[in-house]
């Protein structure tokens, strides 16, 4: 038993450096190399191959600097208005997702997570609700905000968001939707790739629900009290 113990004792602590030295050295190369793929991009393509329905994966990374300026506005206007402010996670927003949820219990769940910790799920994690995954992400989400900083994340986010079925980023979204670059959008157009973002596999920013225009509208007027963006 003693042996057992031992044994079970030197394989967490290898597991864990294993861990540890693996996760961190893959949040500083994304630092400068951009993530090919995403979990959630080929959790998509296995679900089209499942379905029977033709592949599509549609992703072209473009640098923060030729995306248009009203993206990152919108996206902080209608994702996570703290974004500048806060070290990854916004505890405002959680008190106030907590009462709500509270309040009203076996209704749709509101959630409160940032920008931050939508950039770490999505690049290194998978989109299932779990404490275990919760708890994983709020580690590289510790990790990307320590480690890349807040340009970087919004680059990365901005890159690997998904905007459509099999459509990935600004760039693609922009090129697929109105056919033009990621630096040419407006700000209305900004902030309509924006109101899709809860659900981009069921609206579309290219032919707008009457709710999709009403969050444009809420998302345009919130860009105001935003202004320029200082990273």
């Amino acid at each position: 038993m003693k042996n057992f113990l031992k044994g079970c004792g030197k394989f967490l602590k290898y597991f864990l450096i294993l861990f540890f030295g693996s996760t961190l050295l893959f949040v500083v190369l994304y630092r400068f190399v951009n993530p090919p793929v995403t979990p959630l991009m080929l959790i998509r393509v296995i679900e089209q191959a499942t379905d029977g329905q033709t592949l599509r994966l549609q992703k072209r990374w473009v640098s923060l600097d030729k995306i248009s300026p009203n993206l990152p506005i919108a996206v902080i206007s209608s994702e996570d208005n703290r974004f500048l402010n806060h070290h990854g996670f916004d505890m405002e927003a959680i008190e106030k997702a907590k009462e709500f949820n509270d309040r009203k219990k076996g209704t749709k769940v509101r959630g409160a997570s940032t920008i931050s910790q939508q950039t770490a799920k999505n690049v290194f994690l998978w989109p299932q609700r779990s404490w275990f995954r919760k708890g994983l992400e709020v580690y590289f989400t510790g990790l990307i905000e320590t480690v890349w900083g807040k340009k970087r994340i919004m680059e990365v986010y901005l890159n690997v968001i998904e905007t459509g079925k099999g459509v990935y980023g600004a760039e693609s979204a922009a090129r697929t939707y109105f056919g033009k670059s990621a630096s040419q959008l407006s700000r209305g157009e900004a902030a309509l790739i924006a109101a899709i973002l809860p659900n981009p596999l069921k609206w579309n920013p290219a032919n707008p629900t009457p709710y999709i225009r009403d969050r444009q509208e809420w998302i345009l007027w919130n860009m105001n009290n935003i202004g320029p963006i200082k990273y």
